[in-house]
């Protein structure tokens, strides 16, 4: 039921406290009418007797206090979906920014979703193929995880972003893909990037863009993820769509909570920012899952920007401890013009024993991942070694060891943004890279698979 009141006590950044109000309810939608006509959206964040505040999407710059008439409107923020969306590109509040049509709604969804029964959720157990060996290959992505990119100031995350975009798929599955991009307080240049990319590509027809520019309300970003994330629910459970959401960038987001905490006067934990983060990303976050009985899914890939590259920040941090592993960037070898500049060491993908194998990937993926770790740590080991002695301190299996290093590096990981391999050309370049030790130091991989695959020199038997 519509309520509708001219009692503004104050306005406070993004925020205003309204008296002598009934009825009112948490989270509840509010229309915000100026004496101009123009309307900005909002919603109750907090209610104490008679008084709520209302943090406004929009801001509250040149809100005449006395003359501005407050609408709670009964029900939560919902925005319109249809299976039309692929193709579109909205703001970060859900409103068209393409110069298209409006959407007719085939359903209205309220943006912080429903609760999932635990018990319900199917567990990820199949690969999806990004084309980026680094990933494919050794971190794999399972249809169904959050597998967020942790990244750097000035690092490419947004070209791998765009380039897992365009080439991610579901092998051997006859089924309707969607990529659904919300962006977080990014530059106009970045917007332009990532819409220019996908046209030029062809993947915009089956993209949905939430965009939040840096200039926008930061309140804005708060809805953002939240309208991106209820998008992908109707197209993966009403409309039995795989889709995978790329959330950019999460730092911006939890900046945006920080300010609206600092501007309720909150108690600030770890770094100014509010005690409730862990829980705030968990609502984000646990959104992207399989359920049993559905054919869709959401598969989710969150990107942040660690500031100072520190992975104890809260944000790194926090998101570890919810996600099913993380993708880091490296500076130093993205100094070295290895793009994309994967760190494979310290990334981890805690699904990829579920998701590869005989049926999925093929069968000798999980050995030969292992062994092309344990060689390249053993490699970078040898390189640290060789920087204190000296290249002669080195022992002829070291020098394989330290070459191999270097090889997969030019050869395994670093493949540009325009190269899309196949599972089967990942493995492969794998082997072939193996094919420099002698039988004896592959230790990980079964005889079997050595008997099959192996060639020593590289190539395949």
């Amino acid at each position: 039921m519509r309520r509708e009141y001219r009692t503004i006590k104050s306005v406070v950044g993004p925020l205003m406290m309204v008296e002598g109000v009934a009825g009112v309810k948490y989270e509840e939608l509010v229309e915000v009418i100026m004496p101009t006509g123009e309307t900005r959206r909002g919603k109750v964040i907090e209610l104490e007797n008679d008084t709520a505040m209302v943090q406004v999407f929009e801001g509250t710059s040149g809100i005449d206090v006395p003359e501005t008439r407050v609408s709670f409107r009964g029900r939560g923020i919902e925005i319109p979906l249809s299976s039309d969306m692929p193709g579109r590109i909205f703001n970060g509040l859900g409103k068209p920014i393409d110069n298209g049509p409006g959407i007719i709604p085939e359903r209205m969804m309220d943006i912080n979703g429903a609760p999932i029964n635990p018990f319900a959720r199917d567990y990820p157990n199949e690969f999806i193929q990004t084309g980026i060996s680094s990933i494919d290959g050794l971190n794999p992505l399972v249809r169904g995880q959050k597998l967020p990119i942790f990244s750097g100031s000035g690092l490419p995350h947004n070209r791998l972003a765009a380039q897992i975009a365009r080439q991610a798929t579901v092998l051997g599955r006859e089924e309707e893909f969607a990529v659904v991009f919300g962006a977080m307080g990014i530059t106009f240049e970045e917007a332009a990037f990532f819409i220019d990319d996908l046209n030029r590509s062809g993947a915009i027809s089956r993209s949905v863009l939430y965009i939040n520019l840096a200039d926008d309300p930061a309140i804005e970003r708060i809805a953002t993820p939240r309208v991106a994330l209820t998008t992908a629910e109707f197209l993966a459970f009403q409309r039995d769509m795989h889709v995978l959401v790329i959330l950019t960038d999460i730092t911006n987001y939890c900046e945006a909570l920080r300010e609206i905490a600092a501007a309720r006067k909150e108690i600030p934990g770890r770094r100014g920012y509010p005690g409730y983060l862990y829980t705030d990303l968990s609502s984000i976050y646990e959104r992207s899952c399989r359920i049993k009985g559905r054919r869709g899914s959401i598969t989710m890939i969150p990107i942040l920007t660690m500031p100072e590259d520190d992975k104890t920040h809260p944000i790194p941090d926090l998101t570890g401890y919810i996600t099913e592993g993380q993708i880091i960037l490296s500076r130093s070898l993205y100094r070295r013009n290895i793009d994309p500049p994967v760190d494979v060491l310290p990334s981890l993908s805690r699904l990829k024993d579920k998701g590869i194998g005989r049926d999925k990937t093929r069968e000798d993926h999980a050995d030969l991942s292992n062994q092309l770790f344990a060689a390249y740590a053993r490699g970078k080991e040898v390189q640290e070694l060789a920087v204190i002695l000296g290249e002669s301190a080195l022992t002829d299996l070291d020098r394989l060891y330290f070459s191999f290093a270097e090889e997969f590096e030019s050869r395994y990981v670093s493949q540009g943004y325009e190269e899309n391999r196949g599972i089967a050309e990942t493995l492969d370049i794998g082997w072939s890279l193996l094919g420099m030790f002698p039988r004896n130091e592959l230790r990980r991989i079964s005889a079997r698979l050595l008997d099959a695959y192996f060639n020593e020199g590289g190539g395949r038997p």
